[in-house]
């Protein structure tokens, strides 16, 4: 069996994650797997695709981060979704990866994917990317208390998974991916945990 007849209706990946845990790295390689294996591949960046649809409400004037406005962006990007499937909808091949940290917060995926890791690398990789020290601390905390798979589960229940990457090369967690996809691994919400460190 191919691996086009094992994916059968899960036509369109999210995939999310606290900052820094390696989504846009999984992504793209998930992106690239299937564009050469035989998929008419559409891959979006939700973090582009708020700031190129002005969907960008403004700057937050204390965590100095970008706002977007959820409500338009979950519209547009299942508009943009849609519109990609439906067009000439015989084409079997087609599928969508929507990557980034607000995909979970947005309706529309056959398969909701949250990237996890330790707290302790995650603090390493935030440091070097230069996040100021609260930044890194509400990060932290994100992580270790699974806020991202918590939201992603109260929009999608069973079509949530959670991937821990902390000792995972890409190609081993790009293989995760695509066993979740094709349904050979259930990785549900809850099977990473990391509070051990919070607790410490």
């Amino acid at each position: 069996m191919s691996i086009s007849d094992k994916i059968e209706e899960n036509k369109v990946i999210f995939i999310s994650g606290t900052p820094c845990t390696g989504k846009t790295t999984i992504a793209t390689k998930l992106n690239d797997f299937l564009t050469n294996n035989g998929f008419n591949s559409y891959f979006i960046k939700i973090n582009d695709f708020a700031i190129e649809n002005d969907l960008v409400l403004g700057k937050d004037p204390d965590k100095l981060y970008t706002v977007i406005d959820i409500g338009r962006l979950d519209e547009v990007l299942n508009k943009e979704i849609n519109n990609f499937l439906d067009e000439n909808s015989s084409d079997d091949s087609k599928i969508v990866v929507v990557e980034g940290h607000l995909s979970h917060l947005c309706n529309g995926a056959d398969k909701m994917i949250i990237l996890r890791l330790n707290p302790e690398k995650l603090l390493k990789r935030l440091e070097e990317r230069k996040y100021s020290e609260n930044k890194i601390h509400e990060n932290l905390e994100a992580e270790a208390l699974a806020v991202c798979s918590a939201e992603a589960y109260d929009l999608y229940d069973d079509k949530a998974s959670e991937i821990d990457t902390t000792n995972k090369s890409v190609d081993e967690t790009l293989e995760l991916v695509l066993k979740i996809i094709t349904g050979e691994l259930e990785s549900p919400v809850g099977s990473v945990d990391f509070m051990d460190w919070f607790l410490l």
